[in-house]
């Protein structure tokens, strides 16, 4: 083969690849939009379906990994059954892990990976998932690492929240709860999660005035329709908090 025929095949074969990676790009784009606005079941299934058709590319799985735990958190945090909530989020720690075996340092892997052990750990409940605290918070240590403030701060958020979570045996430490969960706010200020976490934590720590400060912050945010804002439901939770304990 000549020298001319090798090179015009590279080219051919260069030019190949990048349209690939560029339809990969557009699925990951088309499913993120409907991501942003998501809000029902249907959409969520759709967005599923959309990042799992990446993973058919040979490149750029990584992007598909762990959009896909990401999606499958919001499917299952809106499954009513227990095990069939379970089985979701399990599903969200294989893509996450998958994830993390292909690039360990970068966070989103990580971070969904910690989340989904954590959700997970919910289903079960506590006392039946205390071996599923160390994997969380490396998880998180390790987007502390890499980027703190990934998901406006949510390694921070999530350490917070377990080590409230915790009893005091297994490592629970309230003042350790407020100083990731200040950390977090650092990042991500208007994050209505951090701030309704807050409250449980002050509240935990008998200051019953900043924790319905944060109450009430969250009930004075603007709505927000994106599923990853969560304002409405906090908003539910916060006022339920604040009707039973200031009332």
């Amino acid at each position: 083969m000549s020298k001319k025929v090798c090179l015009f095949v590279l080219i051919l074969f260069s030019l190949s690849f990048v349209l690939i990676s560029q339809e990969v790009e557009d699925v990951f784009a088309k499913g993120d939009a409907l991501c942003d606005e998501m809000s029902d079941m249907e959409t969520a299934q759709n967005v599923l379906k959309i990042y799992e058709e990446a993973l058919n590319a040979e490149e750029n799985k990584y992007e598909a990994y762990w959009r896909i735990a990401r999606i499958l958190y919001y499917i299952g945090d809106h499954t009513e059954k227990k095990k069939e909530k379970k089985a979701i989020f399990e599903r969200g720690v294989y893509n996450a892990t998958k994830a993390v075996a292909l690039e360990t340092e970068r966070p989103e892997g990580h971070y969904w990976l910690g989340v989904s052990n954590g959700m997970v750990g919910d289903v079960k409940g506590v006392l039946k998932s205390l071996s599923l605290v160390k994997p969380i918070k490396e998880s998180m240590n390790k987007v502390i690492e890499l980027d703190r403030s990934y998901g406006e701060g949510g390694a921070d958020r999530v350490l917070g929240r377990v080590y409230f979570k915790l009893p005091g045996f297994a490592g629970g430490d309230n003042d350790k709860s407020l100083e990731h969960l200040m950390k977090s706010l650092e990042y991500g200020p208007e994050d209505a999660v951090t701030h309704l976490y807050l409250a449980d934590t002050y509240l935990a720590l008998k200051d019953k005035v900043k924790a319905k400060a944060e109450l009430e912050f969250v009930l004075n945010m603007e709505d927000d329709p994106r599923w990853t804002s969560d304002i409405a439901s906090c908003k539910k939770d916060a006022q339920a908090l604040l009707d039973k304990k200031f009332k």
